[in-house]
C-alpha cells in the first residue's frame, strides 16, 4: 500500500521505474545466508562463529535493525510459502491471474511449483520494476504498470484481463488462482462504465492526498471500477477460484486487499458518496449520479457467482512481526509486539511511540530495558500544498526522531516491507540517539522539514536512509524500537 504522500510526487515524477536489487549486505544478514555460513563451519566452531555473529549485531543497532528487516520480508516471500497453498493441479486447465507489487514473485513460485505437465496460462500485473530479476515468465505473461497513480498501460492489461476470464470458458476440470497483493488497487485501473482513465487518476490523486484510511480509499475506488470489489470473480463464473493473497492491510481483510477483485463486497455506492464528501473529493458529476442511484454497486456477500470460491491469506503483517520478535529473541533481547494494526497520521504515530521509548529508557516502564518494540500497520501522510520528499516511513521517523530529542539509549527504523517508502527509492531510515544532532550540525531544520513533508532530504543527508530495492512482497508497514 502507498502512503497517502504518494500522489503529488508521483504526479511530478511519473511513474516509478526500476529500482535497485536488495545489496550484499542485506542477503548477507538474512536468516537464509547466516544459516548456510553456519553450514559451512566445522562443529567445533559453529558457536563460537554464531556467538560472534550474535555480539556483532548487538554491539551495532543499525545492523540489528536492518538484520530484523530482513527477517519480517523473508517470512513474507512467495517463493517460501506460496507453494504450500496450491491445490492439486485439475483435470482441466488452469489459468493464473493476478495483481500487485508482489505479483512477479507470486507469479515465479507459482511456475516454479506447478507441474510442467499440467496446463497452466495467465496474466499478472505488477509495479514497474518489480519483477524478479531472475524470473524469466514462461507460461504466465507478465505485464508492468505504473503505481500508486495508474497508468494507460495498467488499463489495458486489466481490460485484457476480464477479457481473459471471459474467454476462458471453464468447464468442471478447470480452475482459476488469483495472485492478490497491495498495490492492485492502482494496477488494475478499469474504469466504471462512463469515466475514463484521467477521471480515475484524479480521484486517485485526491484520495492519496486526502488522510483517508486505506479502507476508505478502497471503497471509493471499488465503486469506481469495472474490476475490483468482487466484479473480477463474477466475470470468472461459473469458474472455481481460489485466491491467494499477501496482506498489506490493517486487520487482513480480504475486501480492502487490492480492493478486492475476487472477493464479495460489504460495502456500498452510498458509503462511497460519503467517503468523498467527507474528505472533500471532487467526482465527474456522471460519477455522483451513477453513486446515488446505485448504479455502480458491487457484488455483495451470498451473490452466487461467489460459489465454490476459497480466499486464503498466505502471509500477513503480525506474521512478519512476529518472525523478527523471535529473531530478536533468538539474540537474547526481549521483544514486545504493539500491534499490526496501527494507523493514523504518520508523525503523530511517531511522537506516540517516542513517548512510550522514552517511558521505558527513563523509568524501565511499560517494559525492562533492554527491549524491542516492533509495531505495523499503515499509517498515512496529509500533504502539504507542495510537498517535498518522502513516505510515511521517513515521516515517522522524523516525527518521532524530534519527539525524543536526542533520548539517550534508542534506535529505530521505520519502513515499508515493499522497499518502496511512498514513491522514493528507500525502504525507509533509521534513528539514534544523534540524529538531532548530526542534522543540525548540516544546517537542516527538523521540524521545518517535518512540516513540510521533506523527510526524505534530512535522512539523504545523514546517510540514515535503508535503501533495499523491491522486496519482492508487501506486507505493510515494519516499525522498530531498540531501547537499551
Amino acid at each position: 500500500m502507498s502512503s497517502t504522500s504518494d500522489a503529488a510526487r508521483a504526479a511530478a515524477s511519473g511513474a516509478a521505474g526500476p529500482a535497485a536489487s536488495l545489496t550484499s549486505g542485506d542477503a548477507s544478514s538474512s536468516p537464509a545466508a547466516s544459516s548456510a555460513r553456519s553450514a559451512s563451519s566445522n562443529a567445533a566452531d559453529a558457536p563460537e562463529a554464531t556467538d560472534a555473529r550474535t555480539r556483532a549485531l548487538l554491539d551495532d543497532p543499525r545492523a540489528l535493525l536492518k538484520h530484523l528487516y530482513r527477517v519480517a520480508v523473508d517470512r513474507a516471500l512467495p517463493g517460501k510459502i506460496l507453494a504450500g497453498h496450491l491445490p492439486p493441479p485439475p483435470k482441466g486447465r488452469t489459468l493464473v491471474i493476478g495483481a500487485g507489487k508482489g505479483g512477479g514473485s507470486m507469479a515465479q513460485a507459482m511456475e516454479a511449483a506447478w507441474p510442467a505437465s499440467a496446463p497452466m496460462s495467465g496474466l499478472v500485473i505488477t509495479r514497474y520494476g518489480h519483477i524478479p530479476p531472475d524470473y524469466q515468465p514462461r507460461r504466465i505473461e507478465m505485464v508492468e504498470a505504473a503505481h500508486p497513480v495508474p497508468d494507460a498501460p495498467g488499463e489495458r492489461a486489466a481490460a485484457r484481463m476480464m477479457q481473459l476470464v471471459r474467454d476462458f470458458r471453464p468447464t468442471a476440470d478447470d480452475q482459476v488462482i488469483c495472485l492478490i497483493s497491495g498495490g492492485g488497487s492502482a494496477l488494475m485501473p478499469l474504469p466504471a462504465p462512463g469515466l475514463t482513465l484521467a477521471d480515475k487518476q484524479a480521484v486517485n490523486r485526491a484520495l492519496l492526498a486526502s488522510g483517508a484510511n486505506i479502507a476508505e480509499m478502497n471503497c471509493v475506488r471499488k465503486h469506481l471500477s469495472a474490476i475490483k470489489g468482487g466484479r473480477l470473480a463474477a466475470a470468472c463464473a461459473p469458474a472455481r477460484v481460489l485466491t491467494l493473497m499477501i496482506s498489506d492491510v490493517p486487520g487482513d481483510d480480504p475486501q480492502v486487499i487490492a480492493s478486492g477483485p475476487t472477493v464479495p463486497d460489504a460495502t456500498t455506492c452510498a458509503d462511497a458518496l460519503a467517503i468523498c464528501r467527507r474528505y472533500r473529493i471532487a467526482l465527474p458529476p456522471q460519477a455522483v449520479e451513477a453513486l446515488e442511484r446505485g448504479d455502480w454497486e458491487t457484488p455483495k456477500p451470498g451473490d452466487a457467482c461467489f460459489d465454490g470460491h476459497e480466499q486464503r491469506i498466505i502471509a500477513a503483517p503480525r506474521q512478519s512481526l512476529l518472525a523478527a520478535a523471535e529473531a530478536a529473541r533468538a539474540l537474547g533481547l526481549t521483544a514486545h509486539v504493539l500491534s499490526d494494526e496501527i494507523e493514523g497520521e504518520s508523525r503523530e504515530v511517531g511522537r506516540v511511540h517516542a513517548a512510550l521509548a522514552r517511558s521505558v529508557a527513563r523509568h524501565g516502564e511499560p517494559f525492562a530495558r533492554p527491549c524491542l518494540i516492533l509495531s505495523g500497520g499503515e499509517t498515512t501522510v496529509t500533504l502539504v500544498p507542495q510537498p517535498g520528499r518522502g513516505g510515511r516511513a521517513g515521516e515517522f521517523v522524523l516525527g518521532c526522531a524530534i519527539a525524543l530529542d536526542g533520548q539517550e539509549g534508542v534506535w529505530g527504523l521505520a519502513a515499508d516491507t515493499d522497499g518502496i517508502d511512498g514513491v522514493e527509492d528507500n525502504a525507509g531510515a533509521f534513528l539514534s540517539p544523534s540524529t538531532l544532532q548530526r542534522a543540525r550540525a548540516l544546517g537542516l531544520k527538523p521540524a521545518e522539514l517535518l512540516a513540510a513533508n521533506n523527510g526524505y532530504a534530512l535522512f539523504e543527508a545523514l546517510g540514515d536512509l535503508l535503501i533495499t530495492g523491491p522486496t519482492q512482497t508487501n506486507v505493510n508497514d515494519f516499525r522498530a524500537l531498540l531501547i537499551r
